[in-house]
């Protein structure tokens, strides 16, 4: 199965839910009439970006709010001090039924639908796309026919396995950014937030037990070190013991920490595949769509449309879950307070959404299910090995209530130019100092990736699959080939030859 996609072009001029420009905004965009796992991988890894069935891609040098692709590598992530304080709100509340007065000031705020995906939720509206969304599958002609005779008609369904398909659940519980802006919840005061270029603070337990041994080694240093030594340890002063009662608690640790036989709650979290073919989630739908209605009513007053499905892909050598989209839920005593949306993808889970009981927004809800899927991205790599990061979207360093994503260290941001990863830590100090910045310093690299022979691009036309090399023989619109050779520059060469480019 192909992917098929519409290119609708450069959009300029619209609303920035970052900044709250008017006209700030320049993206270009694509409508994906379906898409597979691989496709979707490789434009993310191009700065592309998933809002329901729409794709896009911000134009870095002209928006106004410069939009990084970032990922986390959750093989080496170590919680912050503020994340484990959310995990210990957690087992707290599920233990004991505390709830914490207030939120730690160095606590990142809670991801909501803009920070979460940094989608295009008002250009969805302003598009007014009217095309049918049923699949294009192996007939894909003879349906595609079928619709633009029967206008309003649906085509026939078929059974393909992809990541987006003919539906409308993810366009509004996977949508991006809101036309109006959206309330934000607790944002670090300013000068109390991490500083993002400095490592993370040492613990004062750990610095009180260094003190300790300094004192011990001021009194009988040969003792102290001889001590060190002993335990087979370097003879340094600034490491704490390597015995395993100071080794600090790893993820899985402090999220699976077991409570109390009479624990107040328990909390139990699914992973459902987005498709009603799949009876979890079809038995579950109706509660995850009211609390979706009473999420956006309470966070971004806007109620969502209908909802349809998606399906799965279930490669041989993959996650035994399969390939696409699923739901998270987040079950709490019986009922659903939560659910995280994401793309599990050849190389990574992919955060796309999370909505939530705003009755809950105590427990953190937003920090607490992105440290999950960090560790739900771990235990995955231990079966499909090459699957071994977490994408968590748009970094804006511009945007003050987006730069927690920052926080979630080691994280790679992606260069605008060359679409290479580079270690956040090497990009802050440019872009503090430009909002727009290539990141990698080899002023001779190029795109590797780039289109280096557009007329090997797929084009699907008339019912008929061919090369742009043939096509392009027919067209006599001179604006066609532009808008062709920008959408090859943007999605790079593979993929120009794998997806299928619809023209009418």
């Amino acid at each position: 199965m192909a992917s098929v996609v519409e290119y609708k072009g450069l959009k300029a001029g619209y609303r920035c839910g970052y900044c709250d420009s008017e006209e700030g905004k320049v993206s270009c965009g694509m409508w994906a009439h379906s898409m597979t796992v691989q496709d979707y991988q490789d434009l993310i890894d191009r700065g592309w970006r998933r809002s329901g069935k729409y794709v896009y891609k911000p134009v870095m040098n002209q928006t106004c709010c410069p939009q990084y692709t970032i990922r986390c590598r959750p093989l080496q992530f170590q919680p912050s001090k503020s994340h484990k304080k959310v995990l210990k709100k957690m087992l707290k509340f599920l233990a004991k039924g505390e709830i914490s007065k207030g939120n730690c000031e160095d606590e990142p705020m809670e991801p909501t639908m803009e920070d979460t995906v940094a989608g295009d939720f008002g250009l969805i509206n302003k598009l007014d796309i009217q095309c049918d969304l049923k699949t294009l599958s192996d007939d894909v002609k003879e349906s595609f026919e079928s619709e633009e005779k029967k206008k309003g008609r649906s085509p026939k369904k078929e059974e393909s396995k992809e990541l987006i398909q003919s539906q409308h659940i993810e366009e509004k519980l996977g949508s991006g950014e809101p036309s109006h802006p959206i309330k934000v919840h607790t944002a670090p005061k300013p000068g109390k937030g991490a500083d993002l270029s400095k490592p993370p603070c040492r613990k004062a337990k750990e610095i009180r037990k260094e003190r300790k041994r300094l004192k011990l080694m001021h009194q009988n240093p040969a003792g102290e070190l001889a001590g060190f030594q002993a335990q087979g340890e370097p003879p340094s002063l600034f490491q704490p013991k390597a015995n395993k009662s100071n080794q600090p608690k790893s993820l899985e640790d402090l999220i699976f920490e077991s409570l109390p036989e009479n624990a107040s709650h328990k909390l139990e979290v699914r992973l459902v595949p987005v498709s009603f073919e799949d009876p979890e989630f079809k038995s579950s739908f109706s509660q995850s769509f009211s609390l979706y209605v009473k999420y956006q009513m309470a966070i971004h007053q806007d109620p969502p449309d209908e909802c349809g499905k998606t399906e799965a892909e279930n490669p041989p050598h993959g996650p035994d879950c399969g390939y696409g989209s699923f739901h998270q839920q987040y079950w709490l005593d019986g009922r659903i307070i939560a659910v995280g949306v994401i793309d599990i993808l050849p190389y990574c889970v992919s955060s796309v959404y999370l909505y939530y009981d705003p009755d809950y927004s105590f427990l953190s809800l937003g920090v607490y299910s992105a440290l999950r899927e960090i560790g739900f991205t771990r235990q995955l790599h231990q079966k499909t090995s090459q699957l071994s990061y977490y994408y968590m979207g748009f970094y804006i360093h511009s945007c003050p209530k987006m730069k927690y994503k920052g926080q979630y260290r080691p994280s790679d941001l992606l260069c605008p130019e060359t679409y290479v990863w580079v270690p956040i830590e090497q990009c802050l100090s440019s872009l503090e100092n430009s909002k727009y910045c290539r990141f990698n310093q080899d002023p001779e690299a190029v795109d590797e990736g780039r289109s280096k022979e557009p007329d090997r691009l797929q084009v699907f036309h008339r019912k008929a699959i061919m090369p742009y090399g043939i096509y392009k023989k027919q067209q006599k619109d001179p604006s066609e080939e532009a808008a062709v050779l920008q959408y090859a520059g943007l999605v790079g060469q593979v993929c120009s030859e794998r997806m299928l480019l619809l023209r009418n």
